[in-house]
C-alpha cells in the first residue's frame, strides 16, 4: 500500500508539473496592481526607490510619471549612490572629477536638470510591455533568439528579450526573465553591452509598467563614461 501512494504522488507531482503554461499567463499569479501613479509608487517604495523618485522631480518629469503611459526599467538607489561615489571610491563620477581637478557633486540638484533627463530616458519606453510582450533571447544562441531592439525615451538603442531558462535538463521550459542591454555601437546591434537583468517585472501602476533591475553593480546610464563626460563640459550647478 505504501509503495501503491508513492507512485500516485510521483504520477500527481507530474501532471501537474505539465501545467506550466498556467503559471506563465501574464506574469505569473501574484498581483501586481499597484492603485496609484507611477511616481507614487516610486516614493512609497522608498527602499529601493527613494533617489529615483528625487531625480524624477529634478529632472522635470513628475508629469509624466504621473499621467503618461510608458514601460520603466527602473534602476534603484544603490545604482545612484556606486555612480556619485566620491573621490575615493574608484570608477565613480567624483573620483573622476577629482582626479580631473573639477569640483565633485556634493548633491543630486549640483548637477543639471537637463542631464538627469537625458540618462532618465535612458530607462523609459513607449508603449505598456510586459514581460510576455518581449522576445526570447538567449545570449548563446543570439542568431537564432536574439531578441528586440527598442529606441527609448532618449534615444539610444537598447536590446531586449526574456531569457527562456532550463529545468530537468530541458532547455527553454524554465524560468523567464527579462534583460536589458545598451547598444553602444548603432552599427554593432547585437553586440549589447552593460546588460543588466530585471530582479522583479510587471509591476502595474494606474499608468504604465514598472520593470525593477537586479542588483548587478551598474552604473546610472548603463555607459558611465558617457554620464561622466556629460557633466564634466556642462559643469556643475551648485545650489544653496
Amino acid at each position: 500500500m505504501k509503495n501503491i501512494i508513492i507512485v500516485f504522488a510521483g504520477f500527481l507531482l507530474v501532471f501537474t508539473s505539465c501545467k506550466r503554461d498556467e503559471y506563465y499567463k501574464d506574469g505569473g499569479k501574484a498581483k501586481a496592481d499597484y492603485p496609484g501613479d507611477m511616481l507614487q509608487y516610486l516614493q512609497d517604495k522608498a527602499v529601493p526607490f527613494d533617489t529615483i523618485a528625487q531625480i524624477v522631480k529634478l529632472a522635470g518629469m513628475e508629469d509624466t510619471f504621473r499621467k503618461t503611459d510608458f514601460t520603466f526599467f527602473a534602476p534603484d538607489d544603490d545604482v545612484i549612490k556606486r555612480t556619485i561615489g566620491n573621490n575615493k571610491t574608484d570608477g565613480s563620477l567624483n573620483k573622476f572629477l577629482f582626479d580631473a581637478g573639477r569640483d565633485t557633486v556634493k548633491k543630486l540638484s549640483d548637477i543639471d536638470s537637463a542631464i538627469w533627463k537625458k540618462y532618465l530616458q535612458r530607462y523609459m519606453f513607449k508603449g505598456i510591455n510586459r514581460l510576455k510582450d518581449y522576445p526570447q533571447i538567449d545570449l548563446t544562441l543570439q542568431n537564432q533568439y536574439p531578441g528586440a531592439l527598442y529606441y527609448s525615451y532618449s534615444g539610444d538603442l537598447m536590446n531586449i528579450g526574456v531569457i527562456y531558462g532550463d529545468a530537468n535538463n530541458v532547455k527553454y521550459i524554465g524560468s523567464r526573465t527579462l534583460v536589458i542591454g545598451f547598444i553602444n555601437d548603432i552599427n554593432n546591434a547585437e553586440n549589447a553591452v552593460f546588460r543588466t537583468l530585471i530582479s522583479s517585472s510587471d509591476i502595474k501602476p494606474k499608468n504604465g509598467v514598472v520593470h525593477t533591475l537586479q542588483y548587478n553593480g551598474a552604473y546610472f546610464g548603463f555607459n558611465p563614461s558617457d554620464f561622466y563626460e556629460e557633466i564634466y563640459f556642462a559643469g556643475l550647478h551648485p545650489s544653496n
